[in-house]
């Protein structure tokens, strides 16, 4: 692999399905795992059907495309001369290169450049197999191993991820693969694959490496590779000539995980990662350890993100408080005004006077969900840096109660486990701070005052039961960096940077926010009116107005 040289590229594109719209090109020449040469980047300039409404958290806009966008041949011609001879890789080769390079190469008359290289996301999900729990995201991997955020969303933020993830992380583990040539490298990620641990069925989240201890998932597994879908049948039959095959070789599954810092200085060139197999009691509890630190970093960071963007959005209620409260009533009154007029017609005065009872119990129904609204978002504020700090504090204790699979065969446990992690997660999510008090200071005490079943938090020696837990932590950490990166991918939370960078924003949002909303009451006002007109033509000037 040394002296390799091949091509990682990455492209942004605009549009959805056919025909897409390449708006960013970049890419990296590569000698072996290592950067050789400058990158290429280009901008393309959009042509006449290129999508009006183009933006998004990359920056790119339409005039600012046609200002440095470059025409595609220009491009192309550009990209030929960098590409040469190479193969072409890219994080995922069949949108980069067959729904978006070939397609623009098709739609400009231009000769295909290179040659088609490796997916990075098959290596990706085949060598961390069965790490990192189901998702080889770019941003989620960018998370879980600590590698370094280049910023935006561009093309080539997200090629200088890719190349910092196969440097940091795949290369390693490519190298204790036997993995020493590119075309050694291009045969592993084509070659048909499954991930060990089962992402659908009953068994959802078992490893297929179980299934000799276990009659049931193997007798699943062999249910399977009997399926009348081809698809399924070939999955099946994957899983039972891998198990047989380290059953032959006495081979064990091997975990990649993030290096804790301790780990990091002892690395033996594995730049941050720990590979390793079937660990001893001792290592797998530091390892135990170690994931718990991070899922209460993770889950503290998370919990203090969302508070404070949450935060940003009462205060934008508090705003905007009068107008959504008129639109709600308005369209209550619109809704029971249709209906009036509908019964009216249909089954006429008497039946139509009934609704009046049931507009005014709705009408009450929902001015107390609006003031239970309110109450809950004047409650809203901006977690102070002591706060943030004992939000750590608290999610270092919490995390001691993650045991998922310790009551897994003890249904009256588990119910209470699922009914603790359940008041945990929404107190959380509601930024709830005075119960995660509570539950981290005395989780035991917590679940004697609700009634529930006692429950046994302490670890384990038992070894089987240890790696269950290690694999949940690390599900975990997955799923909190996945909820992490959506957070941060919403409106709210855009909201909530640009008003922590110029508070001055805030106020052009609430000011714009206003001007839609009363135009809306506008329009609803005048409906309203005109259904009230329309009653009254009907039934007379004693007709109920449904307020």
């Amino acid at each position: 692999m040394e002296n390799a040289e091949w091509i990682i590229f990455e492209t942004l594109a605009a549009g959805r399905g056919s025909p897409v719209h390449l708006v960013e090109l970049c890419a990296q020449r590569m000698r072996g795992w290592q950067l050789w040469g400058p990158p290429f980047r280009r901008l393309l300039r959009p042509v006449a059907d290129f999508p009006a409404d183009f933006a998004g958290p990359h920056g790119y806009k339409r005039d600012s495309l046609e200002r440095d966008g470059e025409p595609a041949q220009a491009v192309f011609a550009a990209f030929a001369e960098y590409v040469g001879w190479r193969s072409l890789v890219s994080y995922n080769l069949a949108h980069g290169l067959n729904e978006v390079l070939r397609q623009e190469w098709s739609r400009h008359g231009i000769a295909p450049i290179g040659q088609a290289g490796f997916c990075a996301l098959r290596l990706a999900y085949r060598l961390l197999d069965p790490v990192p729990a189901g998702s080889c995201s770019l941003q989620t991997l960018r998370h879980y191993y600590r590698l370094p955020e280049h910023g935006g969303n561009t093309a080539c933020d997200n090629l200088q991820t890719v190349v910092d993830l196969i440097g940091t992380v795949l290369a390693p583990v490519a190298a204790k693969r036997g993995l020493d040539s590119l075309e050694k490298v291009a045969a592993y990620a084509h070659e048909e694959w499954y991930p060990s641990r089962l992402t659908f069925g009953k068994h959802k989240g078992r490893s297929i490496h179980d299934a000799p201890q276990n009659p049931e998932l193997m007798s699943w597994l062999h249910w399977l590779a009997e399926s009348s879908n081809e698809q399924s049948a070939s999955m099946g039959r994957w899983y039972l000539r891998e198990i047989q095959r380290q059953q032959a070789s006495a081979e064990e599954p091997v975990f990649v995980s993030p290096a804790s810092e301790a780990e990091a200085k002892e690395s033996d060139g594995t730049h941050g990662i720990v590979i390793y197999t079937h660990p001893d009691l001792q290592r797998l509890r530091g390892l135990i350890a170690a994931s718990r630190a991070r899922l209460a970093d993770l889950e503290a960071a998370y919990t203090a993100e969302k508070n404070n963007v949450t935060a940003v959005q009462a205060r934008l209620f508090q705003n905007l408080k009068t107008q959504h409260r008129e639109r709600e009533r308005l369209r209550l009154v619109i809704s029971y005004r249709r209906t009036y007029l509908e019964t009216l017609l249909r089954e006429g005065e008497e039946e139509a006077a009934r609704l009046r009872g049931e507009y005014q119990e709705a009408d009450a129904r929902t001015e107390k969900e609006y003031q239970e609204t309110e109450a809950a978002m004047e409650s809203k504020h901006r977690l102070s840096g002591e706060e943030e700090e004992e939000v750590k504090s608290l999610w270092r204790k919490l995390v001691k109660v993650f045991h998922p699979d310790r009551f897994a065969n003890d249904p009256e446990k588990q119910a209470t486990y699922t009914k603790l992690t359940g008041v945990i997660n929404t107190a959380k999510d509601n930024g709830d701070l005075q119960t995660l008090r509570l539950i981290a200071d005395d989780p035991a005490a917590y679940i004697l005052r609700q009634g529930w079943g006692a429950l046994d938090l302490s670890d384990t020696d038992e070894i089987g039961q240890l790696e269950k837990l290690l694999n949940s932590l690390e599900a975990e950490i997955m799923a909190v960096i996945e909820a992490l990166n959506s957070l941060r991918a919403s409106p709210a939370h855009e909201l909530y940077q640009m008003a922590e960078k110029e508070p001055a924003f805030f106020d052009r949002v609430v000011e714009k926010q206003a001007e839609t909303l009363e135009e809306e009451l506008a329009q609803l006002r005048a409906e309203a009116d005109k259904l009230r007109e329309e009653i009254i033509e009907l039934a007379g000037d004693d007709a109920p107005s449904l307020a």
